[in-house]
């Protein structure tokens, strides 16, 4: 990954890296629902939401490495997700039968525990803070905490 420019502090790098998580989910949900290629959505993103100012208010700029490798790994490697997600859910919740935005989180999610090194503890938490984001009064946080949980357990156990 390309190293941050010099001056930027350790907290502007942690916003930056939640911003390309939250970003991530965005653009697999756009994917999904759009037919719009790999690379459409995500120079659509990098080029026009990252630092991007709407309505006086300017979004928070993404760390575009880790943007792209979630990205690329969650459309990659989609079918392992989905069947790793499948194994942590309900008998009777297939993944096909959850929120497209819960499920989209998931597959970026799921992609960052398969093969990048940031802490399974870590992945949880940030999904889990993107997942409060999209659902501030639900319930919704809780259970991609569960399932999360089981996914990283099944990913990285050498991890717990």
């Amino acid at each position: 990954m390309n190293t941050p420019a010099p001056g930027i502090s350790g907290n502007q790098k942690r916003k930056m890296k939640s911003a390309a998580r939250l970003y991530a989910v965005q653009a697999l949900f756009q994917m999904e629902h759009s037919a719009q290629s790999f690379t459409t959505v995500r120079n659509e993103f990098i080029e026009h939401r990252f630092g991007a100012t709407y309505d006086g208010e300017e979004l928070q700029d993404g760390d575009i490495d880790l943007f792209s490798q979630v990205l690329e790994d969650a459309v990659n490697y989609q079918a392992p997700i989905d069947q790793m997600t499948d194994r942590a859910l309900v008998a009777k919740w297939a993944i096909a039968r959850i929120d497209p935005t819960i499920r989209a989180l998931l597959r970026a999610a799921g992609a960052e525990l398969r093969d990048m090194h940031t802490p399974p503890k870590v992945v949880i938490s940030e999904y889990v803070d993107v997942a409060r984001a999209f659902f501030p009064e639900g319930k919704e946080a809780s259970f991609v905490n569960a399932v999360l949980d089981h996914m990283a357990r099944e990913a990285r156990p050498e991890a717990f």
